[in-house]
Protein backbone atom coordinates (compact mmCIF):
# COMPACT_ATOMS: atom_id res chain seq x y z
CA UNK A 1 0.00 0.00 0.00
CA UNK A 2 1.45 3.22 -0.97
CA UNK A 3 1.18 6.64 1.07
CA UNK A 4 -1.31 8.16 -0.82
CA UNK A 5 -4.00 4.81 -0.28
CA UNK A 6 -2.68 5.17 3.52
CA UNK A 7 -3.90 8.90 3.31
CA UNK A 8 -7.02 7.55 2.34
CA UNK A 9 -7.40 4.84 5.06
CA UNK A 10 -6.68 8.02 7.37
CA UNK A 11 -8.99 10.15 5.68
CA UNK A 12 -11.72 7.65 6.38
CA UNK A 13 -10.34 7.40 9.91
CA UNK A 14 -11.19 11.31 10.42
CA UNK A 15 -14.53 11.85 8.81
CA UNK A 16 -15.34 8.86 10.91
CA UNK A 17 -14.05 10.76 14.08
CA UNK A 18 -16.03 13.17 12.79
CA UNK A 19 -19.28 11.82 12.72
CA UNK A 20 -18.14 10.39 16.44
CA UNK A 21 -17.98 14.64 17.58
CA UNK A 22 -21.47 15.32 15.91
CA UNK A 23 -23.26 12.50 17.28
CA UNK A 24 -21.74 13.42 20.76
CA UNK A 25 -20.20 9.89 21.36
CA UNK A 26 -16.38 10.49 21.25
CA UNK A 27 -13.79 7.76 21.40
CA UNK A 28 -10.26 9.39 21.67
CA UNK A 29 -8.28 8.13 24.43
CA UNK A 30 -4.77 9.16 23.94
CA UNK A 31 -5.22 12.95 25.67
CA UNK A 32 -3.69 12.05 29.01
CA UNK A 33 -0.10 12.30 30.32
CA UNK A 34 0.66 8.79 30.43
CA UNK A 35 0.47 9.55 26.10
CA UNK A 36 2.16 12.70 25.88
CA UNK A 37 5.17 10.71 28.27
CA UNK A 38 4.77 8.25 25.29
CA UNK A 39 5.58 10.84 22.66
CA UNK A 40 7.80 12.74 24.78
CA UNK A 41 10.72 13.21 22.31
CA UNK A 42 9.11 11.57 18.83
CA UNK A 43 5.81 12.46 17.40
CA UNK A 44 4.24 10.15 14.77
CA UNK A 45 0.97 11.93 13.36
CA UNK A 46 -0.66 10.44 10.15
CA UNK A 47 -2.06 13.49 8.96
CA UNK A 48 -1.38 16.99 8.83
CA UNK A 49 -4.10 19.85 9.03
CA UNK A 50 -3.99 23.32 7.66
CA UNK A 51 -6.86 24.72 9.37
CA UNK A 52 -8.06 28.70 10.18
CA UNK A 53 -7.17 29.54 13.35
CA UNK A 54 -10.61 30.46 14.91
CA UNK A 55 -11.87 29.06 18.31
CA UNK A 56 -14.70 27.33 16.76
CA UNK A 57 -12.00 25.11 14.61
CA UNK A 58 -10.58 22.44 16.63
CA UNK A 59 -9.23 20.00 14.41
CA UNK A 60 -8.76 17.21 17.36
CA UNK A 61 -11.98 17.89 18.94
CA UNK A 62 -13.97 17.66 15.54
CA UNK A 63 -12.13 14.78 14.04
CA UNK A 64 -11.99 13.10 17.35
CA UNK A 65 -8.05 12.79 18.13
CA UNK A 66 -5.64 12.39 20.69
CA UNK A 67 -2.21 13.57 21.13
CA UNK A 68 -0.02 12.57 18.62
CA UNK A 69 -2.41 12.25 15.81
CA UNK A 70 -2.19 15.31 14.09
CA UNK A 71 -0.03 17.95 13.08
CA UNK A 72 -1.87 20.91 12.90
CA UNK A 73 -1.18 24.25 11.53
CA UNK A 74 -3.16 26.91 12.13
CA UNK A 75 -3.76 30.71 10.43
CA UNK A 76 -6.43 32.76 10.52
CA UNK A 77 -8.08 32.11 7.42
CA UNK A 78 -5.57 29.64 5.97
CA UNK A 79 -3.67 32.16 4.58
CA UNK A 80 -0.56 30.52 2.76
CA UNK A 81 2.43 32.52 3.80
CA UNK A 82 6.17 30.98 3.75
CA UNK A 83 6.30 29.90 7.13
CA UNK A 84 2.72 27.58 6.49
CA UNK A 85 4.24 26.21 3.29
CA UNK A 86 7.37 25.56 5.23
CA UNK A 87 5.33 24.24 8.29
CA UNK A 88 3.25 21.33 5.55
CA UNK A 89 6.44 20.96 4.21
CA UNK A 90 8.32 19.68 6.83
CA UNK A 91 5.21 17.51 7.87
CA UNK A 92 5.67 15.59 4.07
CA UNK A 93 9.07 15.52 4.40
CA UNK A 94 10.34 15.07 7.96
CA UNK A 95 7.19 13.70 9.38
CA UNK A 96 6.01 11.14 6.04
CA UNK A 97 2.50 12.14 6.80
CA UNK A 98 0.42 10.74 4.18
CA UNK A 99 -2.44 13.32 4.10
CA UNK A 100 -2.86 16.58 4.23
CA UNK A 101 -6.20 18.23 4.98
CA UNK A 102 -7.06 21.93 3.91
CA UNK A 103 -9.86 22.64 6.64
CA UNK A 104 -11.91 25.94 5.96
CA UNK A 105 -15.23 26.87 8.02
CA UNK A 106 -18.66 28.46 7.36
CA UNK A 107 -18.51 32.25 8.66
CA UNK A 108 -15.19 33.21 8.26
CA UNK A 109 -14.05 36.34 9.84
CA UNK A 110 -11.41 36.73 7.58
CA UNK A 111 -13.22 35.69 4.38
CA UNK A 112 -15.84 38.34 5.80
CA UNK A 113 -13.13 40.92 6.19
CA UNK A 114 -11.40 40.36 2.42
CA UNK A 115 -14.99 40.87 0.83
CA UNK A 116 -15.63 43.98 2.91
CA UNK A 117 -12.61 45.57 1.77
CA UNK A 118 -11.97 43.86 -1.56
CA UNK A 119 -10.01 45.40 -4.09
CA UNK A 120 -8.34 47.94 -1.41
CA UNK A 121 -5.13 46.74 0.37
CA UNK A 122 -6.41 47.53 4.08
CA UNK A 123 -3.50 48.89 6.16
CA UNK A 124 -3.75 45.90 8.59
CA UNK A 125 -3.69 42.65 7.58
CA UNK A 126 -2.02 43.01 4.30
CA UNK A 127 0.00 39.37 4.45
CA UNK A 128 -3.41 37.43 5.02
CA UNK A 129 -5.27 40.00 2.98
CA UNK A 130 -2.89 39.17 -0.18
CA UNK A 131 -3.26 35.57 0.76
CA UNK A 132 -7.31 35.70 -0.40
CA UNK A 133 -7.56 38.29 -2.36
CA UNK A 134 -6.49 36.08 -5.35
CA UNK A 135 -9.71 34.35 -5.23
CA UNK A 136 -11.75 37.11 -5.44
CA UNK A 137 -9.42 37.89 -8.12
CA UNK A 138 -10.46 35.19 -9.94
CA UNK A 139 -14.03 34.95 -9.73
CA UNK A 140 -16.62 37.60 -10.91
CA UNK A 141 -18.81 37.97 -7.97
CA UNK A 142 -18.78 35.80 -4.93
CA UNK A 143 -21.72 36.81 -2.53
CA UNK A 144 -21.84 34.03 0.22
CA UNK A 145 -18.60 33.83 2.74
CA UNK A 146 -19.12 30.09 2.83
CA UNK A 147 -18.43 29.37 -1.02
CA UNK A 148 -15.76 32.28 -0.83
CA UNK A 149 -14.27 29.90 1.97
CA UNK A 150 -14.62 26.94 -0.28
CA UNK A 151 -12.92 28.66 -3.36
CA UNK A 152 -10.32 30.23 -1.04
CA UNK A 153 -9.41 26.35 0.09
CA UNK A 154 -9.25 25.07 -3.25
CA UNK A 155 -7.05 27.67 -4.24
CA UNK A 156 -5.09 27.21 -1.58
CA UNK A 157 -4.39 23.40 -2.65
CA UNK A 158 -3.31 24.91 -6.24
CA UNK A 159 -0.93 27.51 -4.88
CA UNK A 160 0.68 25.07 -2.27
CA UNK A 161 1.55 22.60 -4.87
CA UNK A 162 2.39 25.82 -7.43
CA UNK A 163 4.60 26.78 -4.73
CA UNK A 164 6.17 23.70 -3.49
CA UNK A 165 8.16 21.31 -5.07
CA UNK A 166 8.08 19.15 -1.76
CA UNK A 167 4.43 19.20 -1.48
CA UNK A 168 3.82 18.62 -5.58
CA UNK A 169 6.56 16.08 -5.73
CA UNK A 170 4.86 13.92 -3.07
CA UNK A 171 1.10 14.32 -4.85
CA UNK A 172 3.02 12.87 -7.75
CA UNK A 173 4.65 9.90 -6.08
CA UNK A 174 2.07 9.23 -4.79
CA UNK A 175 3.08 9.93 -1.31
CA UNK A 176 0.64 12.21 0.31
CA UNK A 177 -2.93 12.60 -0.77
CA UNK A 178 -4.27 16.38 -0.44
CA UNK A 179 -8.58 16.94 0.88
CA UNK A 180 -10.22 19.90 0.82
CA UNK A 181 -12.31 20.06 3.21
CA UNK A 182 -14.88 22.08 4.93
CA UNK A 183 -16.71 22.37 8.05
CA UNK A 184 -20.07 23.81 9.22
CA UNK A 185 -20.95 25.18 12.39
CA UNK A 186 -24.76 24.37 12.19
CA UNK A 187 -24.39 20.48 12.22
CA UNK A 188 -20.68 19.87 13.52
CA UNK A 189 -20.22 18.32 9.96
CA UNK A 190 -16.57 18.00 7.80
CA UNK A 191 -17.39 17.65 4.28
CA UNK A 192 -15.18 16.93 1.46
CA UNK A 193 -15.20 20.07 -1.13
Amino acid sequence: MNNKEKGKNELEKLLKGNKNFVNGCPTAKNMCLETLKKFAFHQEPYAAVLSCSDSRVVPEIIFDCGIGELFVIRVAGIALGPNVIESIEYAVKKLKVPLLILLGHDDCGVMKYAKDNYPNMTKDFQSIMSAVYPVLDKKEDIKCHNFFAMEHTKWVETTLTDKSKIVSNAVKNNDLLIAKCHFDHSTGLVNLI
